[in-house]
């Protein structure tokens, strides 16, 4: 899509806009530059966190939003690295989005980028039926050989586009776990924690197993783990893509769902996923019925691996002799800065080594939708992280976000050595369940 495609319209920076506060708590020192993905590969000024701070600033005072503006803004992969390395603590997150919320309210899209735009964001993603029709149409491409077939016969090559992303396509797993949604799965011994677990949207088709893994193993760690039927999409992939409005709606449907359930705490085990939902008190921040409940929510809100390793972990677990190396998941280690944690998760499984990777919390190149609409860079940086896999000489790669598992899967497929590709959880799973 070009940016050229876009009507610009004239007008003031909207509420959504960056603010001169957070604008200004940049110093351009520049010691983002290198923990930027999209600058180390085209070492271009205005494609590092710093060039893009200096256009939002000029947008705020009043420079007209252009088409270079924001293709520069839509090629961040708001990995959020430059969090962890500047020594400003510039929310750089925050801006970048709020960034493309205003560039999204201050233009108007073809009729046709509109429509695509509110099927996936309004009506596919938070719609439990609409993911139904569209998970089995993809599982009878995949499971009739039609996907054998075109694989196969080269046709990919001939498509374009939609060549290139197909290979990147999730996998749809059978039964859905949508079919749990509205469950409380009862802790295994004595109860110890009550915990409500938020099941995603595509994840409900794509992750189905991953999901199940995880109710497992917080059961086999005293949970009573309820999977509430009132939920919905985190809205993550909207507020990523400037939409708001959509976002902040299933954040309220989530928060009605899941806030006042008495809970323990409210897990996800997708680290994309829990860096929005956390952030719920700032999207709603000026909704004068949900701020004070959002606080509340955020509060509760926790990634599966940081709950887990917070508690008391259960040790009964069968050997797992393997190696294994950890991906970062950027929305986990920059946006949550939750580390230690899944290595920890690991390191407390008998028999599994760990060897570390280089630059393991730089970008792998999926980011949320990123590999799709800017899948030349996604491969980029989905070679060079094979390379720090292949590099380690593990057989098994473990990340803890289903965007990373499937960009790693698509890399080992590409330039791997035949790794298994899980999420901390999985590994956690099996070691459970060989106990048994």
């Amino acid at each position: 899509m070009a940016a050229s495609d876009l009507t610009k319209l004239n007008g003031s920076p909207t509420p959504d806009a960056p603010s001169e506060a957070d604008l200004s708590r940049c110093v351009h020192c520049g010691l983002c530059l290198n923990a930027c993905p999209t600058y180390r590969e085209l070492r271009l000024e205005m494609d590092s966190p710093r060039g893009r701070i200096y256009q939002m600033v000029q947008v705020h005072n009043g420079a007209p939003i252009t088409d270079a503006y924001r293709a520069h803004i839509d090629l961040c992969l708001a990995c959020r690295g430059c969090e962890s390395a500047c020594p400003s603590g510039v929310e750089y997150g925050r801006l970048v989005e709020a960034a493309r919320a205003d560039i999204e309210q201050r233009t108007v899209r073809p009729l046709g980028q509109r429509l695509l735009r509110s099927l996936v964001f309004e009506r596919l993603l938070p719609s439990r039926g609409w993911l139904k029709l569209a998970g089995a149409g993809v599982f009878l491409y995949q499971g009739s050989g039609l996907q054998r077939f075109v694989r196969g016969s080269g046709l990919l090559k001939l498509l374009g586009k939609f060549g290139e992303i197909e290979p990147l396509a999730p996998p749809v797993e059978t039964p859905f776990f949508f079919r749990h949604l509205g469950r409380v799965f009862p802790a295994q011994g004595e109860r110890r924690y009550r915990v409500a677990f938020l099941a995603g949207c595509i994840a409900n088709i794509s992750f189905a197993r991953l999901n199940e893994a995880t109710v497992r193993v917080l059961q086999a760690n005293g949970c009573e783990v309820s999977v509430p039927a009132g939920q919905t999409c985190c809205g993550a992939l909207a507020v990523h893509a400037g939409l708001r409005k959509p976002a902040r709606r299933q954040a309220r449907q989530n928060i009605d769902a899941l806030l006042d359930g008495g809970y323990d705490a409210i897990l996800t085990n997708a680290g994309g996923c829990g860096s929005t939902l956390k952030e719920y008190d700032e999207l709603l921040k000026h909704d004068p019925e949900y701020a004070a409940k959002a606080k509340r929510f955020v509060a509760l809100m926790k990634d599966v691996n940081e709950f887990l390793a917070s508690i008391e972990l259960n040790p009964r677990m069968q050997e797992v002799r393997a190696s294994v190396t950890y991906q970062d998941s950027c929305h986990l280690a920059h946006g949550q800065k939750i580390r230690a944690a899944p290595r920890k998760l690991l390191a407390s499984v008998p028999g599994l080594a760990i060897k570390e990777m280089r630059l393991s919390d730089l970008c792998c190149g999926s980011a949320g939708i990123y590999n799709i609409v800017h899948t030349d860079m996604s491969m980029q940086l989905l070679k060079k992280k094979m390379d720090a896999v292949n590099a380690t000489g593990a057989e098994w790669v473990a990340t803890a976000n289903p965007g990373c598992m499937l960009q790693l899967r698509a890399g080992v497929q590409k330039w791997g050595h035949g790794q298994r590709v899980s999420h901390v959880i999985e590994i956690l799973d099996e070691a459970y369940r060989g106990a048994r």
